[in-house]
């Protein structure tokens, strides 16, 4: 079923309806960007073609790898990823800078280039409802009713999705749910938003078919629930009013297996590293993934962000190297205990060798023929500077602690790079509504949310350290809470929301990033080439 669905997506990821796109200059090809319903839409494939174009188009701007969506602004404004420049590379312009100290501006390139993928995204959802439902279904004779049905309350949970996280960079955004129409929507108020996408969920994500190994990567109960969870966990910052109570009842039913689960109910992967391994696909911890495959064409490439030069192929005895981008905040890093197993499994630190062996890998840069050594600074050591805080522009091609959570095998893996990204995971929900729970409790935690804190807490300790890392209603704070999301969902893209959720996004401070505390920039702004086209658009506060 994974080879399946994946060589699907691979197909779909080359398809665009509704849009045209100016790239042909063979002028006798046949153009496929223009695809009329009387042409298309004859049997079940071809309407299953338009019902998973927004899933592929979705991975452009959620997961990490590009770099100007959703997942960017959400790590690199946040306390735990950055992009430094480091020695001649990484400067950018300052786009990264300016994401670190926030201090953007209304015409950041990577935030258009948001904008318009995110929507895009949206205008793909909208193109496949209105499509799907307009067909003459007697005329479909391998489609029937219940799954034109079934398609459209998938395609509906969807969008609100998207809503979802437009609404968490933009807050206060049109409502569109037909393509074109109008021409130039207008602004609503974040509060509005929220309702509509409270609606949609409510009225569709019950009506989803429940998660199994049979629906993998598609919009199915669990992940529908899920997105419920998130929406009431951020409803107080996001609508003015706490739903503490609907988190936790969203929560239970993902829990329960209510919801259903890829083997049968979710349940905790027992080690720290299945859910992010090449062959991840069918763990029964994840609630909502994309479906990659490097064997089918399209494939989970994190490596241009997270991956450091090519000698990074020495080292994990891969096929890729990367930009050397991202790095994790060295308080970031600090935040791990010694005894944490997250911080050996999920980073690259210190001395680095060919894989295998002892034999140090060079660098090629600052310490180019000398042995690469990650450190949990940035600053130039390489030129005698061993203690400064250092900062975004001082770095060096060893800079920072590295990405290592998805690991891709080694060359000769029969699985090598299949990794699916998660998006949902069952970890998430206990977070959530232990969060809940304790938001509901004045703060303080109860036994039931330490319980659940530490079910999944315990995978990152041996039996020897737990007793004392253990949480307990006295040592689990909401601070201690954040800290610890933190740990256990770095580089998963969330950063960002739960700083904002707890009140630590402005005012807080982190290596050298210093308190803004201007509310404004809880939101993004939205683009002035946006505003230059669609008139109805009203830019956010400060902007």
């Amino acid at each position: 079923m994974k080879k399946t669905n994946k060589y699907l997506f691979a197909i779909l990821s080359t398809v665009t309806l509704g849009i045209s796109f100016s790239s042909c200059t063979k002028l006798d090809e046949t153009v496929y960007s223009k695809i009329k319903d009387d042409n298309f839409y004859k049997n079940k494939r071809e309407v299953m073609q338009a019902a998973l174009r927004p899933f592929t188009h979705m991975q452009a701007w959620l997961a990490p790898t590009g770099g100007n969506g959703f997942y960017y602004h959400s790590e690199l404004s946040a306390d735990q990823v950055a992009w430094p420049q480091k020695g001649r590379h990484g400067y950018d312009g300052g786009d990264h800078i300016r994401q670190h100290y926030h201090t953007w501006t209304s015409n950041e390139s990577r935030m258009r280039g948001a904008w318009e993928l995110m929507w895009g995204g949206v205008g793909y959802v909208n193109n496949a409802i209105q499509d799907i439902e307009k067909l003459d279904i007697t005329k479909i004779a391998d489609l029937t009713e219940e799954e034109r049905t079934q398609i459209l309350v998938q395609l509906k949970v969807m969008r609100a999705f998207h809503y979802i996280k437009i609404m968490d960079l933009w807050g206060n955004v049109p409502i569109v749910t037909k393509v074109a129409d109008p021409i130039n929507p207008e602004t609503k108020p974040r509060t509005e938003v929220f309702a509509f996408v409270q609606k949609e969920l409510e009225e569709n994500v019950g009506k989803l078919p429940k998660t199994s190994a049979s629906n993998i990567g598609q919009v199915s109960m669990a992940a529908g629930y899920a997105m419920l969870a998130e929406l009431y966990l951020n409803a107080e910052k996001w609508s003015g009013k706490a739903m503490n109570d609907e988190c936790i009842a969203a929560c239970d039913k993902i829990i329960s297996g209510q919801a259903g689960g890829i083997g049968g109910a979710p349940k905790l992967s027992s080690d720290l590293n299945a859910l992010f391994s090449n062959t991840n696909s069918a763990n029964p911890e994840s609630l909502f993934q994309f479906q990659y495959s490097r064997q089918a064409g399209f494939t989970f490439d994190w490596s241009g962000f997270y991956m450091s030069y090519d000698y990074m192929k020495e080292v994990l005895k891969v096929g890729y190297g990367g930009w050397n981008a991202f790095v994790v905040i060295p308080t970031a890093f600090s935040a791990y205990a010694e005894n944490d197993l997250r911080k050996k499994e999920w980073f690259l630190f210190g001395p680095q060798y060919k894989y295998g062996t002892t034999t140090p890998v060079l660098g090629t840069e600052e310490y180019s023929g000398k042995p690469l050594v990650f450190v949990n600074s940035i600053r130039r050591e390489s030129e005698g500077d061993k203690t400064s805080e250092g900062g975004m522009t001082k770095g060096e091609e060893n800079s920072g602690a590295r990405f290592n959570k998805y690991k891709s095998g080694t060359l000769d893996d029969a699985n090598y790079w299949e990794n699916d990204y998660i998006i949902y995971r069952l970890t998430e929900i206990y977070f959530d509504k232990a969060e809940a729970l304790m938001r509901k409790n004045g703060g303080k935690a109860s036994s039931e949310a330490v319980e659940l804190v530490n079910e999944s807490r315990k995978r990152a300790f041996s039996m020897a350290d737990w007793p004392m890392a253990q949480y307990t209603v006295a040592t689990l704070t909401l601070d201690e809470l954040l800290a610890e999301r933190g740990r256990e969902f770095i580089f998963e893209g969330k950063r960002r929301t739960d700083l904002i959720r707890f009140g630590k996004y402005i005012s807080g401070s982190w290596w050298d990033h210093k308190a803004t505390n201007d509310k404004n920039k809880e939101l993004y702004a939205v683009p002035m080439d946006q505003l230059a086209i669609n008139p109805n658009l009203k830019q956010n506060p400060g902007y």
